[in-house]
């Protein structure tokens, strides 16, 4: 028997992100936004669970990344969409750096997220241009 994980959120970006990009798509200069909204509805997933963040991406969801709260040293959010949706970088204690785009309720998931964070790591965390 493993150990249990509650599951928080499981399921691909914010909806508003691919017809927002795909009304941008009418115009020529956008078309690279709208290509890249279009591959991440497809193949974009996340996995956010009590025990670890799962992002499954990249060419036809080939690529899989899973970082445990104990790896992150800060969370970075940026609101978009008017704020329906956002996206989160997480900073870990390496240095690299995971992209979160057009979550959907990304606040929500941000203070889920922050409170499984060590102290240092919630104190560096917070909002783009936000003082911490």
């Amino acid at each position: 028997m493993g150990i249990s994980e509650d599951i928080y959120y499981e399921g691909g970006p914010h909806v508003g992100d691919l017809i927002f990009n795909l009304l941008l798509g009418f115009t020529v200069i956008c078309l690279p936004l709208t290509v890249g909204s279009i591959v991440r509805a497809f193949w974009l997933r996340y996995r956010i669970t009590s025990r670890r963040i799962s992002v499954i991406g990249g060419w036809m969801g080939r690529d899989r990344a899973d970082i445990i709260y104990s790896e992150i040293a800060k969370v970075v959010t940026v609101p978009r969409g008017l704020g329906l949706w956002g996206d989160m970088v997480l900073t870990l204690k390496d240095g690299s750096r995971i992209e979160l785009r057009s979550m959907p309720n990304f606040r929500a998931t941000y203070d889920y997220i922050n409170e499984k964070l060590t102290p240092r790591a919630q104190a560096a965390s917070g909002a783009l241009g936000s003082k911490s």
